[in-house]
């Protein structure tokens, strides 16, 4: 099958040129970029010289032409919010299947995703899209999509260990806070001061409180698992580190919950899924060791002090928290391996 990428020059496209050129189902076949139109692939990701990227050039990144094309399969989107959306609309009435990895159509509510990100460039193509966390979602969305909304970073590291207590009852829907701490690759691939060198080692530092763009999908997916309005305090911050998500939770537990319970409900959820490791209680997790890797490690302690559960979790950002991610939806819903590409 071939596949192709628009906008593979930022850090998450390059990770993905990255798992499809090594695939091995998948012939990558189209990559696009504005920027670098005509260069090989391997001029611009010079890791990957001495491979098909020395012979794989970008191509420019016209919709109309893109959609033209009927030897692609499948579309990769990983591109900035708001730009997707115009490509969607290109791509969408082909029949091709499409992966959108930047926050376009994670959000279901058209008012929600205003709130947060502004106009909505393509409102009409949301009835045909999804939101989907392979780990999560009910497997009927491979039938009645057209196009999957990859989930963000911060959101998988919060909704893999919270939602399936919510669905469970084991956890309350007030109080919740959630800690997170981000790789600096996290901003994309640009040129600002906060994202130097000398600003960044060293140094770590909350941004976007209060109202960070990723609490739209993390308090509408919340919501759906509990059955009823969810509102979490998120504190994200950007940590001094290229790469990953640690992320901490503290729920208050519902009355008779128990540890014990929190850990058959993961148990229950995840059972057979190759991409979620359930550790001990009192191991947390380590950014160190999910780099690089489309794993989540979760992880819980009771606090019988405070009555609260402390949840911990740790992914990539740039794999499981993005690229890792799509190709994982990819697998699933071409029939492939799920963990084809990914181990």
């Amino acid at each position: 099958m071939k596949v192709g990428i628009v906008g593979a020059s930022g850090y998450s496209g390059e990770v993905l040129v990255k798992l499809l050129l090594s695939h091995p189902r998948v012939t990558l076949a189209a990559v696009t970029s504005r920027q670098h139109a005509g260069k090989p692939l391997s001029a611009v990701i010079p890791a990957l010289r001495g491979t098909a990227a020395d012979t794989l050039k970008f191509s420019g990144s016209d919709p109309a032409e893109l959609a033209a094309r009927t030897d692609i399969d499948l579309w990769f989107l990983a591109l900035p919010h708001g730009a997707a959306a115009d490509f969607a609309k290109a791509l969408l009435p082909t029949g091709r299947k499409v992966i959108d990895l930047s926050a376009d159509f994670r959000v279901a509510d058209l008012a929600t995703y205003e709130k947060y990100y502004g106009q909505h460039h393509a409102p009409e193509l949301l009835p045909q899209t999804r939101f989907v966390l392979p780990e999560l979602t009910d497997p009927s969305w491979m039938q009645s999509i057209k196009l999957a909304a990859a989930p963000g970073c911060y959101p998988t590291s919060t909704l893999v260990p919270l939602a399936p207590l919510l669905e469970a009852g084991l956890v309350t829907r007030e109080h919740i806070v959630v800690n997170s701490f981000s790789g600096v690759s996290g901003a994309g691939r640009k040129v600002e001061e906060t994202y130097l060198y000398v600003e960044r080692a060293e140094s770590a530092k909350a941004y976007g409180l209060v109202k960070h763009r990723h609490l739209a999908e993390i308090e509408e997916q919340l919501s759906l698992a509990a059955g009823a309005k969810v509102v979490i305090q998120f504190n994200p911050h950007l940590a001094p580190m290229r790469r990953g998500i640690i992320t901490t939770i503290t729920v208050p537990a519902a009355p008779d919950a128990t540890l014990d319970g929190v850990y058959a409900a993961w148990r229950a959820a995840y059972a057979g899924r190759p991409f979620v490791s359930i550790l001990p209680s009192g191991e947390t997790p380590d950014s160190a060791y999910v780099t690089g890797t489309n794993r989540v490690d979760i992880s819980a302690l009771h606090d019988a002090r405070t009555g609260n559960f402390v949840l911990t979790s740790a992914v990539d950002n740039l794999v499981k928290g993005a690229s890792g991610q799509a190709v994982q939806i990819m697998n699933l819903w071409c029939g492939f391996p799920e963990t084809s590409g990914l181990v």
